[in-house]
């Protein structure tokens, strides 16, 4: 274990540059030993294969310029934590497994619940993240209209005839998994029916308005409402307290996608972004985003936990009835995997460690320095600031003078992109807006600071005059 740490530290901890610039094709060539060797190295000879083939080429998520996605620097309490845990090797299926496990988990279900202020009666589940949360929440969504609509046990019976009618609603800006888990549940994505949004890249309510009226028209069945919590290029918040009374209205479930800004909860300025998420039916948060704890880490909270009885079952070797009668802790009945890892270890360490208040100031901390970084991006004259920052993501491009047309920028921009990814000394994103190709950086990490972000547009821009270059020289 010191021998790892030590790897871990010189390797990624202590490196200048957030990637090394290698190829996937010169990364391959590391990797000609055999993977199973008739006799072993020994564990230290396979320890410091690691660090050098695989570390030292790693992205280095805690350096200020990683700035590419949702993958943050991990907090030591959870890195403490996950060590702690794998060690331990608890699967939640069965409380005979992991019987102080499995009561911890649901004290921190409890916690979250009362964090979004969901009332008494909710439930939820640690899940691998937000895509294992949409998943289950438009599961549930769906058997629960199912039942009431056609009185099918979607659970014993499958899907009934009727199952092409319906529809799950959603803004443009949506994560993918929303039309993921419909075609996982066998609606299909057509099922998905996306709204526009407004100039905050916020869910239109008046289009939701005409959505809904529409589908009813054409006899379509639209039976769950996915509202986002923090949209994955612009951070955006749909406006959830108007996106409730629309579902009440219609009886639509209300899914909240909370992966990315659910963290506002924590904070004492921002938290109100939230508001009508404690009327949502249920809702996805990750850890290993804003909550900076390693991967994979994520919830799925059910606003009324009895909801989850519709998924449940029950096996003979590992939760049989009798366990539920008799008060044994059952949350495989909760979850749509089996064997599971006690991952809200790492949440709960990260809490007791560092608090709430302190656990906010590091979230305020990214949002301000994204404020400062979009003002420093709308006085540059090379740079393209596309929309104020909601949360910690920027989106912008390089468009180093007038005249050049967005085909052109959207050209030089995917060309930069690439350019910036050999070079290595900063990671950034690369999106799509309007149709042109944008970048992006997400400003996790709450150590970052603005000259950090002024020295990585300056790579951005060194790399952006090489491809602009190349690309007249070609043209």
């Amino acid at each position: 274990m010191r021998r790892a740490t030590e790897a871990v530290v010189e390797t990624v901890a202590d490196g200048d540059a957030p990637y090394t610039g290698r190829s996937p094709e010169a990364l391959a060539e590391q990797f000609d030993a055999p993977v199973v060797p008739e006799g072993g190295v020994g564990l230290d000879a396979a320890i410091d294969e690691v660090a050098e083939t695989v570390l030292a080429h790693s992205v280095a998520t805690s350096n200020p310029r990683c700035s590419a996605h949702l993958q943050c620097p991990p907090m030591v309490p959870g890195l403490a934590a996950e060590a702690m845990l794998t060690a331990a090797n608890q699967s939640l299926d069965s409380f005979d497994q992991a019987p102080a496990a499995t009561v911890l988990e649901q004290r921190v279900v409890d916690a979250l619940c009362g964090l979004f202020d969901l009332p008494s009666g909710a439930d939820g589940v640690f899940t691998s993240g937000g895509t294992q949360s949409n998943f289950q929440g438009l599961l549930l969504a769906r058997d629960r209209y199912c039942h009431r609509a056609f009185g099918r046990d979607v659970q014993a019976e499958g899907l009934p005839p009727e199952a092409d009618s319906l529809r799950v609603v959603c803004s443009e800006t949506a994560h993918f998994t929303v039309k993921q888990a419909a075609h996982h549940l066998g609606l299909g994505e057509d099922a998905v029916v996306t709204v526009p949004t407004d100039d905050g890249h916020q869910m239109d309510v008046a289009a939701l308005d005409r959505t809904l009226a529409d589908l009813t028209d054409r006899g379509r069945r639209p039976f769950a409402l996915v509202g986002t919590a923090g949209t994955t290029d612009f951070g955006a918040v749909d406006p959830l307290d108007e996106l409730v009374d629309r579902a009440a209205e219609h009886d639509l479930w209300f899914h909240v996608d909370a992966a990315y800004g659910g963290a506002l909860a924590l904070t004492d300025d921002h938290a109100d972004r939230l508001s009508g998420i404690e009327l949502a039916d249920s809702v996805a948060v990750d850890f290993h985003k804003l909550f900076y704890q390693p991967i994979s880490c994520g919830a799925f909270l059910l606003r009324d936990g009895e909801n989850f009885r519709s998924m449940a079952r029950n096996a003979a070797y590992l939760n049989p009835t009798a366990h539920d009668e008799g008060g044994v802790p059952n949350l495989v009945a909760k979850s749509v995997q089996t064997t599971r890892r006690f991952d809200a270890l790492k949440p709960y360490v990260a809490f007791r460690a560092v608090g709430r208040e302190r656990f906010g100031t590091l979230v305020e901390s990214t949002l301000e320095l994204a404020d400062d970084a979009a003002a420093l991006l709308n006085d540059a004259e090379d740079f393209e600031l596309l929309s104020d920052p909601t949360l910690n993501t920027v989106v912008f491009r390089y468009r180093p003078r007038e005249g050049i047309g967005d085909e052109t920028v959207s050209r030089l921009n995917a060309a930069l992109r690439r350019r910036l990814l050999d070079d290595g000394r900063a990671v950034v994103a690369r999106t799509t807006v309007d149709g042109v190709t944008s970048l992006k950086v997400t400003l996790l990490n709450p150590t970052a600071t603005l000259d950090d972000v002024a020295a990585m547009l300056d790579v951005v821009r060194d790399c952006g005059r090489d491809a602009l270059a190349e690309l007249e020289v070609t043209a």
